[in-house]
């Protein structure tokens, strides 16, 4: 699939042209990053959780302790998870113009509870979206940290993308001649050095699947 599907609710209607319907920028969105914000209303009250996630080609899956209590309704409540990444800020002569570069996608839908050997399977794809080669590394979980786990998957059928990239729209105005500078300021995340816990021996060494984050960026 190339092009996302495009629904009522996703139909691009303000600003345009930041919309996308390429699913390889979809792709791209989800692959950058582990943090979304879970938007679900639970007793009558509307939340926005962060939590983890993991994606594979068709579907979220994200831990789930506060929309699983929704779950319980009848009939099950839709959800908005969102996926964003700041790139930077857009400034511009006047303050009107100014703006944020940015890249974020909505994903709406019923998530199910994940059992079984999918449960594990999604957990997996969690653990390897924020640190690739950790589910090899670490001990995989019991029985009895399955069971105390809630994990939601929501298939990838109702998505809206949009990404705005650029510098400010104000060059070819009258503040374009006041003198003042204008441009963007790039924003980038990076991990640290490797902070051992205060248990751990002496002479262990930084697995190399860690110390190799330090190259790439969040």
């Amino acid at each position: 699939m190339t092009e996302i599907a495009v629904t009522e609710r996703t139909r691009h209607r303000r600003m345009k042209e930041n919309g996308s319907t390429r699913r390889a920028d979809l792709d791209a969105i989800l692959a950058a990053g582990f943090v979304c914000h879970l938007g679900v209303v639970v007793d009558g009250t509307p939340m926005v959780v962060p939590t983890v996630y993991g994606a594979t080609a068709d579907a979220l899956y994200f831990h789930g302790s506060v929309a699983s209590r929704s779950l319980s309704q009848d009939p099950q409540p839709e959800v908005c998870v969102t996926v964003t990444h700041v790139d930077g800020l857009i400034l511009a002569r006047s303050v009107f113009e100014h703006g944020v570069n940015y890249r974020c996608a909505m994903v709406y839908g019923t998530p199910v509870a994940v059992t079984g050997e999918e449960k594990l399977e999604g957990l997996r794809v969690l653990t390897e979206q924020c640190a690739p080669g950790q589910w090899d590394y670490a001990r995989r979980p019991n029985r009895k940290e399955l069971a105390a786990t809630t994990l939601l998957k929501l298939p990838l059928d109702e998505v809206s993308v949009k990404i705005a990239a650029g510098p400010p729209d104000d060059g070819d105005g009258p503040d374009a001649a006041s003198g003042r500078w204008a441009g963007n300021l790039p924003l980038h995340s990076a991990y640290g050095p490797p902070v051992p816990a205060p248990e751990v021996p002496a002479g262990v060494p930084v697995p190399g699947h860690i110390a190799a984050m330090r190259l790439g960026s969040v």
